[in-house]
């Protein structure tokens, strides 16, 4: 299963783009617009964390900014009801942490404004929100070292999770790179500590 892609925009059209990666296969990964609307030009380098989805007749790719926002849209489609589409166009309005406070503060309103929900249908959602959204609302690992970028360090390490790589062995390597170069973004710092971590193995 895809979980993450890296390459080069190929094509760009209202709801998703075509990733060419590196072996020279294309992808196209659907995304929320607020990342459609600041994807680089053709050509440039782009990166996604990916949710594959597989029907019948397709298989569709969703492309995400981060390990958080692609588990927001896990939590969503896993809501009666919800579809991918729907999943997308809440994270295309509101980031994961917009949505918790939507969440915490009960406010319906605020999910009516998304394109094909309701009232009835914000509350249901609401109200699954408040129990799935509990664990992915917890800060991030308790381990977060003072000057390290805290966003950055989490999606990196459930990234590597993903791998098959231990916390226990990935964060203090994170760490370590991120200390050194507190400006990197997640892929940077993901592709140092592989790297790091097959130089130590």
């Amino acid at each position: 299963m895809i979980a993450y892609i890296e390459g080069r925009v190929a094509e760009v059209t209202e709801q998703s783009c075509v990733v060419v990666t590196q072996g020279g296969v294309g992808y196209e990964v659907h995304l929320p617009s607020h990342l459609l609307a600041r994807l680089p030009e053709q050509g440039a380098a782009v990166s996604f964390y990916i949710h594959t989805v597989v029907r019948e007749d397709a298989l569709e790719l969703y492309g995400f900014s981060g390990w958080d926002e692609r588990q927001t849209f896990l939590v969503l489609i896993s809501i009666s009801k919800v579809g991918a589409k729907t999943a997308l166009a809440v994270l295309s309005l509101y980031r994961p942490d917009d949505l918790r406070r939507i969440v915490a503060d009960d406010d319906v309103t605020a999910l009516t404004r998304v394109s094909g929900i309701g009232k009835k249908s914000a509350q249901h959602i609401l109200l699954e929100l408040k129990y799935k959204l509990k664990v992915e609302s917890l800060p991030a690992s308790a381990g977060l070292a003072a000057g390290v970028p805290g966003s950055v360090l989490r999606d990196a390490v459930q990234a590597l999770g993903n791998l098959g790589y231990a916390e226990e062995e990935a964060a203090p390597v994170l760490k370590n790179i991120l200390k050194q170069d507190p400006d990197l973004d997640v892929s940077e710092a993901l592709r140092a500590a592989l790297k790091a971590l097959a130089k130590a193995r």
